[in-house]
């Protein structure tokens, strides 16, 4: 997300972003919508971001990935696209079928890389203006909006608002059951009024399936758009629980919203709190009573609103006193403690069948270092490692589940042992010392690399964020990254309009990262440059095979590349002046990019 906002900064496309947001936050329709998505900047910006997208490289139904757009210049691109619009017809969508927790399979659709590009485009400027009129409860596909905010709002509930039991209510089927026509509707009722915009979207929703033909219904999990759609759809359903009673006006305008809600007791009216994440969402209330009139309610509304079935077997109520629930791979329940506000507090763990999950994803690291001990390997366990516990942190009992499973794999670890591929140490890092300093643990070490370890890891107490937090809003962005103070937004800007427009784009996004990457600095001598000295050399020369990816690039000093290219720069009188300035370090820095490209040494 931090790389995201700082793409928008450096396209210079932040401050209308914000503008739509706050524009739509005042009620204003938009009707002038394709200029902007269809301009120089927001395809760039497009390409920037789904590059970094892991997905990019997955082939579309012409066998296309992020590789076929890198090789072409930034012209060509946005021609590309604009040229495609002007009379858009999406390709075939790739239909592929992925196993489902529960032994299912989930259908994908798959768009080529050139209708990902689309929509990425599309979204880039239809968020700022959703995000406006989105429920601050819902959380799935929303930009800082995790799992562990709902699962804190769930918590929330538990702990400080007595609502100690949950309507779930699962809808069969959600992504290929959204009626089109609807969703076309509410995304006008939203303020998306070009109808060009409109026109091109309900062209993608109908984009043939292959081996299944024209959809007559759903969003394709697997579009970039899909997510979005998803949020459009179930946003009147957000609104009208949450009026039904936590944004219930009043009479009488409360300051407070503990008196507010003292007033609403007093009333016939039923205690429900929405938090819902994508198509999985969970509504809490004070009794069962109520769990059950807001569950008839809930499932009548949806099937007569939006036209969307439930299913019985997995829709049901909890009293959380008594058993857990399941949300986003945690169980949690409430469990008595004397001393609490409400008498009842969260006591969450992994769900089963993510624990099972879990265990199997680290057993498969481990027998995968059992049979090729490599140096990446190992990296990529401690990757995989740290990324669970992150994850799961957010559960109360996370050290006992993580003891567990780490007993389960002992058969594991004890092999590597006896292969000497896990060897016991005393040593640390600073990583080491940041997530696991505290702990007392076996410490092993692989492949000259320090392993983390899988039972050190403690409870996260995590708070709700504002409700009203949004990254379109300038005060709140700069709780989530810092400014830039080594390379200013102006200056960004001005090196990345001295774009080379015969490069390729891949090119054009990876000098512009490699210039904020080195703040701004020379690779050879590390003087600060501006953005009309700076110059991005090719490490290895594309004529000898060279790439235009990140790590073939440096950011130099212009008046340098001559240096690294003449065969003998001493012959020349003002390359000898510029030689006897360098310190020894700039020297080997110097010769090192001389040897890339097929040039001696330099003895001075």
């Amino acid at each position: 997300m931090i790389q995201k906002l700082r793409n928008n900064e450096y396209f210079g496309l932040q401050t209308i972003f914000d503008n739509l947001y706050n524009e739509s936050k005042s009620g204003r329709y938009f009707t002038d919508l394709y200029d902007l998505i269809v301009s120089e900047e927001n395809i760039l910006l497009a390409f920037r971001n789904l590059k970094s997208n892991t997905g990019s490289k997955t082939k579309g139904t012409n066998g296309h990935t992020i590789k076929h757009l890198n090789k072409m210049n930034a012209n060509k691109l946005i021609k590309l696209v604009r040229r495609r619009l002007e009379d858009y017809s999406p390709h075939a969508v790739r239909r592929l079928f992925i196993p489902k927790p529960n032994g299912k399979m989930r259908p994908l659709g798959i768009p080529t890389i050139e209708d990902r590009l689309i929509q990425q485009m599309f979204l880039q400027v239809l968020e700022p203006i959703t995000e406006a009129k989105l429920h601050p409860q819902s959380y799935g596909f929303r930009p800082k909006r995790s799992t562990h905010d709902a699962l804190a709002r769930c918590y929330h509930m538990v702990n400080h608002s007595h609502q100690h039991f949950v309507v779930d209510i699962d809808i069969k089927g959600f992504f290929d059951n959204v009626n089109h026509k609807k969703l076309m509707r509410q995304l006008w009722t939203i303020g998306i009024r070009d109808k060009k915009v409109l026109v091109i979207i309900k062209k993608m929703l109908k984009a043939e399936i292959t081996g299944e033909g024209l959809p007559m219904k759903g969003t394709p999990q697997g579009g970039i758009l899909s997510p979005l759609l998803a949020n459009i759809v179930l946003n009147e359903l957000d609104w009208w629980i949450s009026n039904q009673w936590e944004t219930k006006s009043t009479r009488v305008p409360y300051k407070l919203k503990r008196n507010k809600t003292d007033a609403l007791k007093k009333t016939a009216l039923k205690p429900m709190y929405l938090v819902r994440y994508a198509d999985d969402f969970k509504i809490f209330t004070n009794s069962y009573e109520n769990a059950r009139k807001v569950k008839i309610a809930v499932e009548k509304w949806l099937m007569e609103r939006l036209g969307l079935e439930i299913s019985e077997e997995k829709s049901k109520i909890t009293n959380l006193r008594k058993n857990g629930t399941d949300f986003l791979g945690i169980r949690f329940r409430a469990v008595k403690k004397g001393n609490a506000k409400t008498g009842y507090i969260v006591n969450s763990k992994m769900d089963p069948k993510a624990k099972e999950k879990v265990q199997g994803v680290i057993r498969h690291q481990l027998v995968k270092l059992r049979k090729s001990p490599t140096p990446q390997k190992v990296m990529n366990f401690n990757a995989n490692i740290l990324g669970l516990q992150n994850y799961y942190k957010i559960a109360t009992r996370i050290a006992q589940d993580f003891n567990e499973i780490r007993h389960n794999i002992h058969p594991n670890i004890k092999s590597l042992m006896i292969r000497k591929i896990f060897v016991k140490t005393k040593e640390t890092n600073g990583v080491i010392d940041k997530f696991y300093g505290d702990y007392n643990y076996p410490r092993f070490k692989s492949n000259g690399l320090l392993v983390y370890p899988i039972e050190a890891v403690r409870h996260d107490i995590r708070g709700q964020r504002k409700p009203e937090f949004t990254i379109y809003n300038e005060d709140d962005r700069k709780a989530v990254h810092k400014d830039l103070k080594q390379v200013s937004i102006r200056e960004i800007e001005m090196f990345r309009k001295g774009i080379y427009k015969s490069k390729s784009v891949l090119y054009e996004n990876n000098r512009l990262s490699k210039y904020v990457a080195q703040k701004g600095c020379c690779g050879i001598t590390g003087e600060r440059l501006t953005p009309h000295q700076a110059l991005c050399h090719h490490i290895k020369p594309t004529a000898q095979g060279g790439t235009d990816e990140y790590d073939n690039l440096i950011i130099i000093n212009r008046k340098y590349h001559m240096l690294i290219h003449n065969s003998d720069p001493l012959r020349n009188k003002e390359y000898q002046k510029i030689l006897s300035k360098f310190e020894v370090k700039a020297i080997n820095k110097l010769n090192r990019l001389r040897t890339e490209v097929g040039n001696p040494k330099l003895s001075l």
